[in-house]
């Protein structure tokens, strides 16, 4: 009896494991190029950016959990109404390092307009080097701590999901996914991203 309930369980945590190896495998990619499947919902520019008309995005997983500082945060909840930057990013990574200013700086220009920047920091062993991150690039918003890739996981499949670190997507104002670029960012792309979303009625 005990084998029937272990062999479900032990394949659900292979699978698991095999999602977090997928995106593993495109870390730290700073490809800008994201290619979209054949009838998806979305399209991608030139310049890497997929958006989704408003009328057929999903909304957002439940993303919520202990930031880097140890408070807890509920994207959905504690930023309702709110456009929300989702930066996924890791401590390791040389094109999360190279965009962190960029992100921090769209961060504060957009803050008056209702725009709130998280991170979503994956694959630190632990807190220390992600922190020692953040205030090395003058990071000021918060990190939800996400070593295992758990939160990344929870995006619906065929949605614009996570694929590679870093990778930043963008809620609209209603919680659903509007756009996603993946690779370094830069402050034009930022602006690409959140303006026509700013401009939403």
């Amino acid at each position: 009896m005990a084998l029937t309930y272990a062999l479900p369980r032990r394949a659900a945590l292979l699978g698991a494991a095999a999602a977090v190896g997928a995106l593993t495998l495109t870390a730290c990619s700073s490809a800008t190029n994201v290619s979209s499947s054949s009838g998806s919902r979305y399209v991608t520019s030139t310049s890497g950016i997929a958006t989704v008309a408003l009328s057929k995005r999903e909304a957002a997983p439940d993303l919520s959990g202990e930031t880097l500082d140890g408070a807890k945060l509920d994207v959905a909840s504690d930023y309702k109404g709110k456009i929300v930057v989702l930066n996924v990013w890791g401590s390791w990574c040389p094109p999360c390092r190279a965009e962190a200013p960029n992100m921090q700086r769209v961060s504060e220009e957009l803050k008056s307009k209702g725009v709130e920047f998280v991170g979503i920091n994956t694959r630190d062993a632990s807190k220390s080097p992600a922190r020692a991150f953040e205030k090395d690039f003058g990071v000021e918003y918060p990190s939800l701590y996400d070593p295992a890739g758990k939160l990344l996981l929870r995006f619906p499949k065929g949605s614009l999901n996570p694929q590679s670190v870093p990778t930043t997507i963008v809620l609209d104002k209603n919680g659903k996914i509007a756009a996603r670029k993946a690779g370094g960012m830069d402050v034009e792309n930022l602006h690409k991203m959140i303006d026509p979303l700013i401009a939403e009625k």
